[in-house]
């Protein structure tokens, strides 16, 4: 601010004025009105201005200063006087000041919450720990800590930070009693005020090395989704002020907006953690040589090739010598979990029928009954094939209700379908379908295959169906390799095949009557 501009010595009217005014020279006072006086009662005329007054007004040139006087914020205007003195007059600003430190206060605090919130955001919960820490450390306190129920009665994960710096976590064997507020606050009840919490009742697991002594305290739940997730606890030491009203509401803000992330991590991970468990559960199984056969399948979801999906195939061993084993492949109406949790049902039934019935008609009509009396229930294809060994050779019969007829691929490369067909399952009060028998000499294989294979879109043009005769011609290629092979190259074309289009869940499942290892002689 400039000078104002200089007044002639003998203009006493100040004196009267209701602003606090008062004349210096060389920091010495030589005259004060009447405000001035109520404001500065230690000061009369004749006195040097320190220390009566403020160090911020007692400066020799500013032409305009401004600053605290006990708990009033002033500023200052400057009026140089022709005899070489200076006039003081002091405006309270400390409505003005207040207001102007909360918008400033605010503004940091919706700063610090946005970037709380984008930090959170895709972070799992032991980084969001960290990251409210080391915000809180930062922002809002000397040391802040995170404290949450360890994996072990009577421990607690404690992720630390010291003044911003990287949190470190660790479990401890603590009772959060011994520290006021903590056993509230990690139980949800409303925090403890900061001024009711003695700083000599902290503990030392708390402490922070340097900090030296702990001039305040506040401790508040952090609110999960309908739990708490622990407890948020901030040390101020003593260069910087206790924790205000305004401090811990802000503080209750950051909390909560930190539980919900962490907990939300949480619950993310642990439905991340049951879907893993399920889709292991209900993905379909590796299979392998049976009653000196060979079996092979694979499996690829719709949505995504690691995910689960309607389709599914099974071999069902069965107990005796002689029990044929059952190898199954079905498909679902749908896709998804949904589905698959449907295509586990029917998986499971059929681990039940087979152990007390072998009749294919008999076993289909059983389930049939089972999926039209579940309210959940849709359509489903499905294809038995019961195997034999006959010397070198293995003998299938084949029964398909709904689903493609299985081609087989003889030793010379030709590529004959399965006279097998029938109607869905879980649609009509009975099943219709008929029952063939293939006999395959040794390399060659009967392969199942879901209606994905050939539904499959994609190719040079991204729309084009993989189709049955490029099916047909992609096995004949497969004539003599053992089942593992032949499986994974019908997948590997057909998924190449849809990679930029759009499929079904794709799933086949190649029967192999293995050849004849010949001894070596000479």
């Amino acid at each position: 601010m400039k000078n104002l501009p200089a007044s002639a010595p003998d203009n006493t009217a100040w004196l009267s004025a209701p602003s606090p005014a008062l004349q210096a020279r060389d920091n010495r006072c030589i005259a004060l009105n009447a405000a001035a006086r109520v404001l500065f009662p230690a000061l009369r005329a004749g006195d040097l201005l320190l220390p009566a007054v403020p160090g911020w007004l007692a400066g020799p040139s500013e032409p305009a200063a401004g600053g605290r006087i006990g708990d009033r914020w002033f500023a200052s205007h400057r009026v140089d006087q022709l005899d070489g003195s200076v006039l003081w007059w002091l405006s309270e600003v400390t409505d003005s000041d207040r207001a102007r430190q909360e918008l400033l206060a605010e503004r940091d605090h919706t700063a610090l919450l946005a970037r709380l919130s984008a930090e959170l955001s895709s972070a799992d919960e032991l980084r969001c720990q960290r990251i409210t820490a080391e915000l809180a450390g930062t922002h809002l306190a000397d040391v802040a800590l995170v404290v949450a129920p360890g994996e072990l009665p009577g421990e607690h994960d404690v992720t630390r930070s010291i003044r911003g710096q990287r949190a470190r976590a660790r479990s401890l064997p603590i009772d959060p009693e011994t520290m006021p507020g903590l056993a509230e606050a990690l139980t949800g009840f409303p925090p403890i005020p900061s001024a009711w919490i003695d700083p000599a009742l902290v503990p030392p697991w708390l402490a922070a090395p340097g900090l030296g002594p702990v001039a305040s305290v506040a401790v508040t739940s952090l609110p999960g989704h309908g739990t708490p997730v622990g407890a948020l606890v901030l040390l101020r030491g003593t260069a910087r002020p206790a924790f205000s009203e305004d401090d811990e509401r802000f503080v209750r803000s950051f909390a909560a907006r930190a539980g919900l992330a962490i907990s939300t991590a949480r619950l993310v991970a642990r439905e991340t953690a049951a879907a893993a468990t399920l889709a292991r559960q209900l993905r379909p199984p590796r299979v392998g040589r049976i009653n000196e056969v060979d079996f092979a399948g694979r499996y690829q979801a719709a949505t995504d090739p690691d995910r689960v999906g309607g389709g599914f195939y099974d071999v069902y061993p069965r107990s005796g010598t002689t029990a044929e084993p059952v190898a199954v492949l079905g498909d679902v109406c749908g896709k998804g979990l949904e589905a698959a949790v449907l295509s586990g049902k029917v998986r499971t039934a059929l681990h039940a029928l087979l152990r007390l019935v072998s009749d294919h008609h008999q076993i289909l009509n059983l389930l049939n009954d089972v999926l039209r009396h579940d309210g959940d229930a849709r359509y489903v294809t499905l294809a038995l094939a019961s195997v034999s060994r006959h010397g070198a050779s293995a003998r299938v019969r084949v029964t398909a209700a709904g689903q493609l007829p299985p081609l087989v691929v003889r030793v010379d490369g030709r590529v004959e379908p399965v006279a097998t067909s029938g109607t869905l399952l879980g649609v009509l009060p009975a099943v219709e379908a008929t029952t063939a028998e293939v006999l395959l000499a040794p390399g060659e294989t009967c392969l199942l295959y879901s209606s994905g294979i050939t539904e499959a879109r994609g190719g040079p043009f991204g729309d084009a169906m993989f189709g049955g005769e490029r099916l047909a011609e992609a096995l004949g290629a497969c004539a003599g390799m053992p089942a593992e092979a032949a499986a994974e190259h019908i997948h590997m074309l057909a998924s190449e095949w849809a990679r930029s289009g759009r499929h079904d869940d794709l799933a086949v499942l190649a029967i192999t009557a293995p050849q004849v290892r010949r001894p070596i002689t000479g």
